[in-house]
């Protein structure tokens, strides 16, 4: 494959600006390449997420890596590939379907957003490990649930989470994806952050599909569908949600910090 070239997008997604929300990077393939190869360059490009995908009749087939693994959901990168499409492939196009390992995902832009129709993540709490996630985390949580790959914790302010620092070593042996940390917001619902050490990632910008679970518990908490979340990592991040039946909407906006080419060996 000597001379190959491959194009790359990194989108800035859930951001108001360049330099906020969180970056992926984005190639679109003609066809799949090797796993191997995917996962050499989601850890070249050291980002949270990697997403590839490649035409699939009138949709796309996507999957998205870390810098260490695949992962069967990432809304994020799926923001920004829609993005990618709408933007520089398919400018005519204003609904697009991803097929997924998490199933058909359908995103839709009006105007400058974009909007993701997720599987919504049902909490369940999981008494047996508050101590041990209570710890871990340095906090006194109110619950912890667990959703299909994530622990959530929530406590009862924004200041809470603010001040969390986790011991990610600990962290990392967790059997689970990752941990969500969340409490009610200042000037938002709920605030949130998300740490997936498991994953080379300790903490992540923002992350969409964290939202499916985060939103799934506020939404019963608060009896209302209309969410509006704010993720608190140092980029940070807003997070427009609505519980609808068993998904998630999830809305934000994207911004390209870079358009380059790789060169494959």
């Amino acid at each position: 494959m000597a001379g190959d070239h491959l194009t790359l997008y990194q989108v800035d997604a859930f951001a108001d600006q360049v330099f906020s929300g969180n970056p992926a990077a984005v190639i679109p393939l003609e066809s799949w390449l090797p796993e191997v190869t995917l996962q050499n360059i989601a850890a070249e490009n050291n980002l949270s997420e990697t997403a590839f995908f490649v035409k699939q009749g009138k949709g796309y087939a996507i999957r998205w890596f870390t810098p260490t693994s695949e992962v069967d959901l990432c809304g994020h990168a799926t923001m920004a590939s829609a993005y990618v499409i709408f933007q520089y492939l398919d400018p005519e196009e204003s609904i697009i379907l991803f097929d997924s390992k998490s199933g058909p995902l359908q995103v839709e832009r009006t105007g400058d957003l974009i909007t993701m129709d997720f599987p919504k993540d049902d909490p369940k709490p999981c008494k047996e490990m508050k101590e041990k996630l209570d710890q871990i985390l340095n906090i006194e949580s109110e619950i912890i649930c667990k959703g299909r790959d994530d622990f959530l914790a929530i406590v009862s302010s924004q200041k809470e989470v603010e001040e969390i620092s986790p011991n990610f070593q600990e962290m990392s042996q967790l059997d689970c994806r990752g941990v969500i940390v969340s409490g009610p917001g200042a000037n938002h619902d709920f605030v949130s952050r998300c740490f997936y050490p498991t994953y080379g990632v300790n903490e992540d910008p923002v992350t969409g599909s964290a939202h499916c679970l985060i939103a799934a518990y506020w939404s019963e908490k608060m009896v209302k569908t209309f969410l509006e979340g704010r993720q608190l990592s140092p980029r940070g991040g807003n997070v427009a949600c609505e519980v609808k039946g068993a998904r998630v909407i999830l809305s934000g906006t994207c911004h390209l910090y870079m358009k380059g080419n790789i060169r494959l060996p």
